[in-house]
């Protein structure tokens, strides 16, 4: 690891800099020299594309990033009621007629898909930084989460982004029985997917080693304004910053404003393609 200038931390903050330093340095350790179980019949990355939020250009995108940036077997499904725009070799399934927005994402758990194997759930939203082998090779059969980017501002942040996930077929399907059932109460209790996965997970995920995804936004620009004039949903950053991420990151996270494409940022246009 590249020596850290001290000075600038409080104790307490070195105290919690050192603590996952070591956490990511044992993470490592264990990707490198675990091997896939013979007993995984599949790997499959999924995403869930509904409504008009992200054009099917995104679902693309995302599939070429991650060809490129995997070296396992693995079969790209996307979750979505319009399969209009999306490259012929993408598998799809069609998502229940009543979910809609985040509230598709529970879906993903149910055991209805008909996958057998390893699934990585991500969003649209993100820019693969590198190879990703590690997301479905680490640690199993405990299932992933991120722990929350607020991070980056409370540092003992324990809440979820449920921008990617991990979890074996079959085994989180109770989650999405439970909303099912509940929908309509968790949909008035929540504010999204993220909250009601939080609250109501019996067995706790794990949280991946947070050096591998990054917030583009609030971990690895220096700045987060926004250009003047913008519109939620249509802004763009102030600058541009010629930035790159850790060589550990494999994924980077783009919450709220912008989406990659409104990015102007070197790294980001060199990699979301």
């Amino acid at each position: 690891m590249a020596k850290v200038d001290k000075s600038q931390y409080s104790k307490a903050e070195w105290r919690e800099i050192k603590e996952q330093r070591r956490q990511e340095k044992v993470a490592r350790k264990s990707a490198e020299s675990f091997s896939a179980p013979s007993t995984v019949s599949e790997y499959y990355i999924v995403c869930v594309k509904h409504g008009k939020k992200y054009s099917a250009e995104y679902v693309n995108t995302l599939c070429r990033m991650v060809s490129r940036n995997c070296s396992l077997p693995f079969e790209f499904v996307c979750l979505t009621e319009d399969t209009n725009g999306l490259d012929a070799h993408i598998r799809t399934i069609p998502l229940p007629v009543d979910l809609k927005g985040w509230w598709a994402k529970p879906y993903i758990f149910s055991n209805n898909l008909g996958l057998n194997g390893t699934i990585l759930y991500m969003d649209l939203d993100v820019v693969i930084a590198g190879n990703i082998d590690k997301l479905f090779t680490y640690s199993p059969p405990n299932w992933f989460i991120i722990r929350d980017f607020t991070r980056a501002l409370r540092p003992s942040w324990q809440k979820y982004n449920s921008s990617v996930i991990r979890f074996n077929s079959g085994q989180l399907d109770h989650l999405w029985q439970d909303f099912r059932a509940n929908r309509t109460q968790y949909q008035r209790k929540f504010f999204g997917d993220q909250d009601w996965l939080y609250a109501v997970a019996d067995k706790k995920p794990m949280f991946w080693p947070e050096s591998w995804i990054l917030s583009w936004k609030w971990e690895i620009r220096k700045s987060r304004q926004f250009a003047p004039g913008g519109t939620r949903g249509n802004r763009r950053f102030k600058d541009v910053e010629d930035v790159k991420p850790r060589p550990e990151c494999c994924v980077t996270v783009f919450h709220g404003d912008p989406n990659p494409e409104l990015v102007e940022d070197p790294w980001v246009k060199q990699n979301w393609k």
